[in-house]
């Protein structure tokens, strides 16, 4: 039995008997707002795990780079490749091999979320997701070709950075920052491709990554899940209308109750944040259901 090195918003990770590898262990905890939620949703955690490795096996088998994979070792559990974490900003050498890069780079194809409040209140215009200039946008509308952010993975709260200083954080080189996002782009096309076999429709996501022996780029983490990525439902879309199947369904009780307006007022002024309230039954009812059946819908496996 190893030991808990480290106790994420969702995810544990345990030592084992080799130090090359770690276990990650998904527990049923739910975060939004970089806020962990105090209710549990049951079988959340296995939906996580395998779905999550569904995608990293099609990534290897389909040969876009490597992962941090070793094996499932349990429905909540997948054992990895251990990288080192280098916390300080700009302190990873550049001829340092097998650490974590320390930025998650997010790839959107579709106006939504956290991109869509920054157009909306005028921060962001329309060429900067592709558009003419002064293009009206809809929320939802498709975008042009697929676009990429970075933001920081050591800070408190997530920050999107430009180019010159996500490059200064992890010292990577151009052709490496340039390397990941090629990858990013690549895996995306997988997850389209297979997502929309079921009548779905990917929408945004976020991956990370470790640079390993020779600096050979290496996916890691969990991604293609409804923690990292939101979805929607193709035959809704088509009718003009955005059905949620993701974690942003349980992002919107929490905007929609007033939460995400005091929580983002007290950041913004520096004040305590107001503690984010359980979630009702029928919510974690209906989100159990949700993450059960679109596991079976991404993967084509039963549950």
């Amino acid at each position: 039995m190893g030991e808990m090195v480290y106790h994420g918003k969702v995810k544990q990770v345990w030592t084992t008997e080799d130090p090359d590898i770690i276990e990650f262990r998904y527990t049923d905890q739910i975060s939004v707002f970089d806020q962990i939620i105090p209710s549990l949703v049951p079988r959340k955690g296995e939906s996580l795990n395998r779905t999550s490795c569904y995608w990293f096996d099609l990534v290897e088998k389909e040969g876009i780079c490597d992962t941090h994979v070793v094996e499932m070792s349990g429905p909540d559990r997948v054992r990895a490749r251990r990288f080192d974490v280098i916390r300080e900003p700009g302190a990873i050498p550049r001829d340092a091999e097998n650490f974590f890069v320390p930025l998650e780079v997010i790839c959107r194809h579709y106006l939504a979320g956290s991109a869509w409040r920054r157009y909306k209140r005028g921060e962001a215009g329309s060429e900067e997701f592709g558009f003419a200039p002064g293009t009206d946008l809809q929320e939802g509308i498709k975008l042009p070709t697929p676009y990429l952010e970075v933001s920081t993975k050591f800070e408190k709260f997530d920050r999107l950075l430009d180019r010159k200083e996500a490059l200064e954080i992890s010292n990577l080189t151009e052709a490496e920052f340039d390397s990941l996002l090629d990858i990013v782009v690549k895996v995306d096309a997988i997850i389209e491709r297979e997502a929309s076999k079921s009548g779905l429709i990917h929408v945004d996501g976020k991956k990370e990554f470790a640079l390993g022996k020779d600096r050979k780029p290496v996916l890691v983490d969990s991604f293609g899940t409804l923690d990292e990525d939101r979805w929607w439902d193709a035959e809704a879309y088509a009718r003009g209308e955005i059905v949620q199947l993701s974690k942003e369904f349980v992002r919107l009780h929490y905007i929609e109750t007033g939460h995400h307006s005091s929580l983002d007022e007290a950041r913004r002024n520096g004040t305590d944040e107001p503690p984010i309230p359980a979630l009702p039954q029928t919510v974690i009812d209906q989100t159990t259901t949700l993450y059960v059946e679109m596991f079976e819908r991404l993967t084509g496996q039963s549950f």
